[in-house]
């Protein structure tokens, strides 16, 4: 039904300066600048090896922009939502009101890059926030051909510019309750829950077309069922981790030294600041 994670989006409040912070951070250029029609918003992304990172703007006014200014002014900047690819949207919709979500009907759009006149148009399967404990999340159907959105073109040694994301990190105050919104009603694979008690979390590892979405939450804490999940941090993959924590430093960023990943077989970086409110890992093989 859902066969990858299409994008990711994160809140900026001025999108320029924005966009120049993640050309630093990616080593990439963007693939599209453009604006959505009537809501107010517009965007920038970057398209990498397995999904493309999305940032969304407020330009204006319109129903979208409302929304988007509502969580800046509540939370800040930061991921905000993830869009799931289906190549039905049709189906997606049916399916996921059988497993007890009340999906929208399929709605159409298109953009138009700012730069170069290009059209892309999609399909959007909508579900309510109330139904997705509180995370911005829907499906994707593209009608456009892929390349009719450009890789990002790397603008630094390859070996130390973005690849690709490894994770997102989703923290939920009611593990079960996300578990099975993630495993049984989007239908994402599990592959590990496990409790890791010297750290004191509750770790929940969702795949899906390459990309995992990790669920964390605190051990020993009840259950709060009111509470809404939050979309909290992005893991970024590089070839190699010294040349991009060497990069980083000339590009301006407060970087961690690089030490062993949880995982192993890998070793990682934080960016610790300047990144829009994103929690930013860069992890590469060892």
């Amino acid at each position: 039904m859902l066969h990858s994670l299409d994008h990711v989006i994160v809140a900026v409040r001025e999108l320029e300066s924005a966009t120049d912070t993640y050309a630093r951070l990616l080593g990439r250029a963007p693939s599209w600048r453009g604006a959505h029609p009537g809501q107010g918003t517009a965007n920038t992304l970057f398209r990498l090896t397995n999904t493309y990172l999305e940032l969304l703007g407020v330009v204006g006014e319109g129903p979208f922009a409302s929304r988007v200014r509502e969580r800046l002014e509540r939370a800040g900047e930061g991921v905000v939502g993830f869009a799931f690819g289906t190549d039905d949207a049709d189906e997606t919709a049916a399916e996921l009101r059988a497993r007890g979500l009340p999906a929208a009907d399929p709605l159409e759009g298109s953009g138009t890059d700012s730069t170069t006149g290009a059209v892309r148009r999609w399909r959007n399967v909508h579900l309510p926030e109330s139904a997705t404990r509180g995370v911005l999340a829907f499906a994707i159907e593209h009608l456009s051909p892929a390349d009719a959105l450009p890789p990002a073109r790397v603008t630094v040694p390859q070996v130390a510019a973005v690849e690709g994301l490894d994770h997102v990190v989703v923290r939920s105050a009611d593990p079960d309750a996300t578990r099975k919104l993630y495993g049984e009603s989007l239908g994402l694979r599990l592959a590990l829950d496990k409790s890791f008690p010297e750290r004191k979390v509750r770790l929940q590892f969702f795949r899906v077309g390459g990309v995992t979405v990790e669920v964390a939450s605190l051990l020993g804490a009840a259950p709060d069922p009111a509470k809404p999940d939050e979309l909290w941090g992005l893991a970024w993959r590089v070839p190699d981790a010294d040349a991009a924590r060497a990069r980083l430093l000339e590009a301006g960023f407060s970087v961690s030294p690089v030490r062993n990943g949880n995982k192993p077989g890998t070793r990682v970086l934080t960016v610790e600041r300047d990144t829009c409110g994103v929690a930013t890992l860069v992890i590469a093989p060892t």
